[in-house]
């Protein structure tokens, strides 16, 4: 017999909820040799080095997601953290390289990484290019 343990749904709603209550969460582009290692990469430290210079309208550690949105998904057994679609726009040349994006809490003293997107292909933004993501989440499943 097998022993199975499982979170409620509402509790993994609650854990992203309190965590990011008074949080101030912000994402940075990495560049294109960058592989996240969700056991080596749990705080900003741990990937800064990879991530895109300053310059063309991208400014390391500048932007702030807004306007968080937790839920709980009870079809899909998780806990959601949802915010606004955020923007960079490319000025006096091009932004990137990039492959990925990394999230992370700005409030906690280590700055902890809350995940990453891969964006499945190295993107370059032209310049007087928006480059835009959509529907910015992260989840505990």
């Amino acid at each position: 017999m097998a022993v199975v343990k499982t979170l409620s749904n509402h509790f993994k709603y609650k854990l992203i909820q309190e965590y990011l209550d008074s949080c101030t969460i912000k994402i940075i582009l990495m560049n294109t040799t960058f592989t996240f290692d969700k056991d080596a990469h749990a705080t900003l430290a741990d990937v800064t080095a990879d991530q895109l210079a300053t310059g063309n309208g991208y400014t390391q550690d500048s932007k702030t997601l807004a306007n968080v949105s937790v839920s709980e998904d009870d079809a899909n057994d998780k806990g959601v953290a949802t915010w606004d679609d955020v923007t960079w726009t490319a000025s006096g040349g091009s932004i990137g390289p990039t492959g990925a994006a990394i999230i992370y809490n700005d409030s906690a003293a280590d700055d902890t990484i809350l995940g990453c997107i891969d964006f499945g292909a190295d993107i370059t933004v032209p310049d007087s290019i928006n480059f835009q993501l959509q529907d910015v989440e992260v989840d505990i499943t």
